[in-house]
């Protein structure tokens, strides 16, 4: 194996599209070309444009708007921030492209454990399998306490188009304050295997989410196959 690297291509759209923000192309309140109009002039695929912008949103470069576009916000002030899975999941606006779910389930024992209730406890679990290039690309599994999915559309099985974040503050007036997030290598389980179509290894992530008390709002769990997906960081050496 040779020494060098080439960033994936996700990294290359955003390295290029920060490029031009940085060189004034691209200025502050400016709406970016579509997705369909990257990948044209990129020549790369939908999902990694839309990897890309959903990067950058999270690190700050960008705002998206759903039904609108992507917008310009400019250079950070701060360093780019690490890119957090289980924030992702929570942000992102649910599209069509996968299969979705949603049922009350008694609480498995490490959901109960971290919600702080005893095994077995009705719970509101929503779980999605995402697509990327033909193929499934991850299992997004959620559970809610009830009091917190009571009054809400998490019990539809319906795509959010703003994400759950957005959904529950707007809803239930709640505040997402701090996100306890833990990343695994992992075997499938036996639900995710059948909906990966693999029992292949994958990057485990298990994130509990909490209000400004400290109380629970929602667990999660990512299945992410190994072959699909990497985490790269930058961050700066002091």
């Amino acid at each position: 194996m040779g020494m060098d690297y080439t960033p994936p291509k996700y990294i290359q759209v955003m390295s290029a599209i920060q490029q031009r923000i940085e060189a004034g192309e691209y200025r502050p309140g400016d709406m970016l070309p579509s997705e369909t109009q990257l990948v044209r002039e990129l020549g790369v695929g939908r999902t990694t444009v839309v990897r890309a912008l959903q990067t950058l949103a999270m690190q700050g470069w960008i705002t998206r708007e759903h039904g609108r576009g992507s917008f310009v916000k400019g250079r950070p002030d701060s360093p780019a921030e690490r890119v957090r899975p289980g924030l992702a999941v929570t942000e992102q606006a649910e599209t069509g492209d996968g299969a979705m779910r949603a049922e009350r389930v008694a609480a498995p024992r490490h959901v109960a454990r971290l919600m702080g209730v005893a095994e077995r406890t009705p719970v509101l679990m929503r779980q999605r399998v995402t697509r990327q290039g033909g193929r499934p690309a991850a299992v997004e599994t959620l559970w809610f306490p009830l009091e917190i999915a009571l009054g809400t559309d998490l019990e539809k099985p319906d795509p959010l188009p703003r994400g759950v974040r957005h959904h529950l503050e707007a809803v239930k007036h709640v505040r997402f304050d701090h996100i306890t997030e833990r990343l695994t290598a992992r075997k499938p389980t036996k639900q995710e295997a059948e909906s990966l179509g693999s029992a292949d290894p994958v990057l485990g992530v298990l994130a509990t989410v909490h209000d400004p008390a400290g109380a629970v709002l929602m667990v999660m769990s990512v299945a992410l196959p190994g072959d699909l997906h990497e985490l790269e960081d930058v961050y700066p050496v002091r």
